[in-house]
Parts: C-alpha cells; structure tokens; sequence
C-alpha cells in the first residue's frame, strides 16, 4: 500500500522510546529493594510470534516515520501466549515481535489479568508491556492505578515507577513507586506508601505486602492509627483482615496516656489481647506509675493482666518514687467500661517494695481500688523510718496515693530503735492501727494483750532516761515530727527500770526480732530476696492466705478508719 497521513495513529513514535526509556529506569529502581525472579540470569526469549486478529484497516507508510511497521486502524486485535490485546490503532513490527498500541489498549489473559491503558507497547520475545496513561490493572479481587506501567509477563510481576494505587479488599494502598507478583499476589511499595483500611491507617516509607493472605510486612519505621490507639514499629507484621499485629524491635503502642513498649509486641484487636516480650515497659502516664518485665499479657476487653520475669512496678506519682517487685503481678478489672469500674492487682512471691522514706517486704500482696486497700499477707514486714512493723496481714490504706491508715492483723509487733546500743521501743498487741496525716504518721494504737517497752528521753540532752515495760489492753501513741510525743492507756499494769538494772530477760518482748538484713536499701536490693533467719519466723497460726490464683466472692464491704478503734474506760497519760 502506499502512504495515507490520515491512517496514521494519532500518537507519534518518538513518545514510544521515551516511554520505555522511564519505565526501565524506574524497574531498576524498584527491583533494587528486592531482585525479580531471574535477575542475574540469561533472560529466555520466546520464538512465537505475535497473531494479528483482526483490524479494520492495515496499510503501511514506505516514506513514513514508520517504513518498517503495519498500521493498524479500528477494532484491531492481538494474540500472544494466551493473552489477547485489543486497541483502537497500533504500529505493528513483525520484524522485531512486538506492537504499539494505541486507543482503548485492553490486555486480558484468562479470566485473572486485565490492563487497560491509552498506550501500550508489548515486546512479544522479551513477553514486556509497558502501558502509560489512565492505567488500570485488575488481578483477581486486586486493581492497580496509575500513569505508567511495566507488566512482565515471563516473571508475572508488574512495577510502576510513577506513583500508584493499589486497592485489594477493604485496603487502599498508595506510593511512590512499587512492585507486584502476580502469582503469589505479594507487593513491595516505595515512597511515602499509605495503607487505609476503615479500621486503621498505616503510614511508612517501605512496606511489603501480602494481598492473599491480607498481610502488611513492616520493614521501615512506621506508624499504625487504628482510633485512639497507634503503633510505632520498624519491624514486623500486621494482618489487615484479621487485625492482628507481630512487631519487632523495640516496638511501641499507645492509646491515649498508657504505652507498651517491647523487644517483640503481639496484639489481636479482635480479642483485645496483647503479649509483649523482653524489657516490657507498660507506662501510665495519667497516673504517674510504670510496669516493667519481661512478659506481659493484657486483655484490653476483660482488663485483666500478667506479668512476670523481673517483674517491677513504679509508682512516681508521689514526691518520692516507689519501686516493688514480685515474681509475678495478675490485674483484675470489675464492671469496665462502667462509672464503676474498680480493678484488683495480685503480687505473688518474694514481694519487695523500696521507697525513701518506707519498705515492705511480704510473700504475697493485694491492691484493691475499690477501698484503695493493700494487703500484704505471710510475714510482712514493713519499716517506716527508724520503725519496724509486721504481723500476720497488714493492710494499708491509701487516699490520692499516699497512705491515709493502716491495720495489723494478728501477732502485731512495733519495734523501733532508741539508740545506738541495743535499746529498742517494742509494742506487741493482737493487732495494731496506725493513721496518718499528709504521709506522716500522728497516732498508732495497740488493740489486745497489749505488752510495750518504751524508753522515755531526756528533753535536754535526748539520752534515755529509764526502761517503761507496760501491759494492757489499749495502748494509743501520739506522734510529732514523727517522734513518740505522747502515750495514752487505760487499766495499765507497769514497771519502770533504771537504764543500769534492766534484768536480761527483760529487755525485749517475746518474738522480738530486728530484721535489718531483710530491709531493702535501695531500688535494685528489691530484686535479692532475703528470708527471714531461723527461729524469728511468726508462730504457726492459721494465716490470713492471699486469693493469689482465684478471686474470692466479691462483697460490697464498706471499710472506714475507727476514728476511735478503742473505747476507754479509764485514762491513764505518761508523759515522759
């Protein structure tokens, strides 16, 4: 045929190369995060030719930009390798294997891949498209947007160098510039990738995709918004059907004022259940405390929590910071996401606690926030200055944080050293009250076969004077700048010796016992546990045993401090 300019497609030739010159460029870029199936290798060519359907019109141009192409006019049809590509006019080079196509470019192989574009130029030996402008791919339930495309057919692997959208499901994900396998259906996305799902929204600058089993890779730091919670994390993965994430390196999640931070984090959104391994830090903000360990578990939906492995808990809500730890910590939430909620903490085994100004050591603990109640049961101790307290439970009373009273229960025992030498003040009773006023404390009282030794002092020079030993029923100790001030009793039965002619036996009460070797010293003392010596242990009694596995019925008990634990019937006062 001889040359016929208005049979010409209306695109020109030159684009063709400049196309295919960008399109390689960015492949190399692409390919350069993770290599394509065969680089590095001959790339196999195929010697079966292009088959030209059908076209309205096919002439050529010998004087023509194009002596060497057939141009293809209306309803033109290619086949290759079980695909058929349809346009509306294309230059044809049967010498070379390959087409540009132009108009309505529409690609189907099978009933998976379909791409449309307004230009495509296909290279039938090298089994290449290279689609530009409004390109649109549809992989099963996956579809591509973008402006150009390269679609290898040999690797099945599609790249798009120009910035796309890539919707699978109920995901849209947006980038710079990225990659997809066709038959696994995996993703590499490049450049400010955006995941949007109606539950999250994923932001990073390389993800790694997984469109058959709905799975995000995170192998650059990203950020996870899913409602109030967001996750920062540079490793691991997050399945967007079934939201549930596995991050890595020292990972974090945070909702609202609580954080968790770990070596390895694992979070259903679903359940509600998140695990958190290696040098876990759980931090409250809003309430000034923090949780460390090496485990955790949570149930956001139950509340209910466990932690274990050097387990420690901070509280720094206070002008002085308190540091307790335990083998293991469990967390018991009633009535959430109620005006009622109250929650229930269990410290179990070897339970140390360090603060400036107190210590406690005990076996077992309980921390209640409905009456704001800590009990520590099975040989507690606790030391408040130059005081030592213990019994059988203790249970201590806060308000705002800091301790408002306190009761022991059960061979209660006060000792507090006089001096230097060996003159300790002791009090022993059937149980013990003690209150407090702004964090110090202002009166203690001894309730039941009350036995005491006090050694009053000298208001001039602050040395002992005598040796008080006092049996009742009620003792009450009043306390300034936290110093004994004065003594209240009634019905007292007493001695008084000279400090030279204390007889031996006289000097410390029954089951006295100085357990300085036990109190902690300073924050990291309270992970080396130290029993209590031979023969000081408490009388073997039944215990007041905490709920540490299973919680007890709960009972709607009102606990208020006794302004007045004891009524008196005389009064006696020793003022020293």
């Amino acid at each position: 045929m001889t040359h016929n300019p208005q049979h010409t497609p209306t695109r020109g030739g030159h684009r063709i190369v400049i196309a295919a010159v960008l399109c390689l460029f960015g492949l190399c870029l692409a390919f350069s995060h993770t290599p394509p199936r065969g680089k590095g290798k001959p790339r196999p060519k195929t010697d079966e030719r292009i088959y030209l359907v059908h076209a309205d019109e096919l002439f050529f141009e010998q004087y023509g930009p194009h002596p060497d192409a057939q141009i293809l006019r209306g309803k033109v049809s290619f086949k290759h390798k079980g695909a058929t590509l349809t346009c509306d006019s294309a230059y044809f080079y049967e010498a070379t294997n390959s087409f540009d196509a132009y108009g309505h470019v529409n690609m189907r192989q099978g009933d998976t891949l379909r791409l449309v574009s307004d230009f495509a130029h296909y290279d039938g030996d090298m089994q290449m498209a290279y689609a530009s402008r409004n390109v649109v791919l549809t992989h099963r339930a996956t579809k591509l947007y973008t402006d150009s495309l390269i679609c290898d057919r040999l690797y099945e692997q599609v790249f798009y160098p120009d910035g796309g959208k890539m919707i699978d499901k109920n995901n849209v994900l947006e980038s710079r510039t990225g990659v997809y396998f066709m038959d696994n259906r995996q993703a590499q996305f490049n450049g400010d990738v955006v995941l949007v799902n109606p539950k999250y929204r994923l932001e990073t600058s390389a993800l790694d995709y997984d469109m058959a089993a709905s799975t995000a890779f995170i192998v650059a730091p990203t950020d996870i918004t899913s409602g109030e919670s967001v996750i920062h994390t540079s490793s691991g993965n997050y399945n967007t059907s079934r939201d549930v994430s596995r991050l890595y390196d020292r990972s974090t999640i945070v909702n609202k004022h609580k954080t968790i931070t770990g070596d390895t984090l694992f979070y259903d959104k679903n359940s509600g259940v998140s695990e958190g391994f290696g040098n876990v830090v759980y931090q409250d903000s809003e309430n000034k405390n923090q949780l460390f360990c090496d485990y955790f578990w949570y149930n956001e939906q139950t509340g209910q929590a466990y932690a274990t492995k050097r387990a420690l808990m901070v509280d720094y809500s206070q002008k002085d910071t308190l540091y307790m730890h335990a083998d293991s910590l469990k967390l018991y939430t009633f009535n959430i996401n109620t005006d009622s909620v109250w929650r229930r903490v269990h410290c179990f085994n070897h339970v140390r606690a360090y603060r400036t100004d107190v210590q406690a050591v005990c076996d077992s603990l309980v921390y209640n926030t409905q009456d704001s109640c800590m009990t520590m049961y099975k040989d507690p101790i606790a030391w408040y200055g130059p005081r030592q307290l213990l019994g059988e439970k203790i249970e201590v009373y806060m308000n705002d944080s800091t301790i408002d009273w306190a009761h022991v229960v059960g061979q209660a025992f006060s000792v507090e050293k006089a001096d230097e030498e060996e003159h300790y003040n002791q009090v022993s009773s059937t149980e013990m009250f003690a209150f407090f006023d702004e964090g110090a404390i202002r009166r203690s009282d001894a309730v039941g076969s009350v036995r005491a030794i006090y050694y009053p002092v000298d208001d001039k020079d602050s040395s002992l004077i005598v040796m008080d030993y006092t049996e009742t029923d009620t003792l009450r100790m009043f306390m300034r700048d936290r110093k004994m001030h004065k003594i209240w009793t009634n019905r007292a039965e007493g001695t008084w010796y000279p400090l030279t002619q204390i007889p031996p036996a006289m000097k410390t009460l029954a089951g006295f016992a100085w357990f300085d070797y036990i109190r902690p010293v300073d924050k990291d003392d309270i992970f080396v546990w130290r029993g209590k010596s031979s023969g000081t242990e408490l009388r073997k009694v039944e215990r007041h045993s905490a709920p540490l596995q299973t919680l007890p019925p709960v009972h709607n008990n009102e606990s208020t401090p006794p302004d007045e634990p004891v009524q008196a019937q005389t009064t006696t006062t020793i003022s020293p």
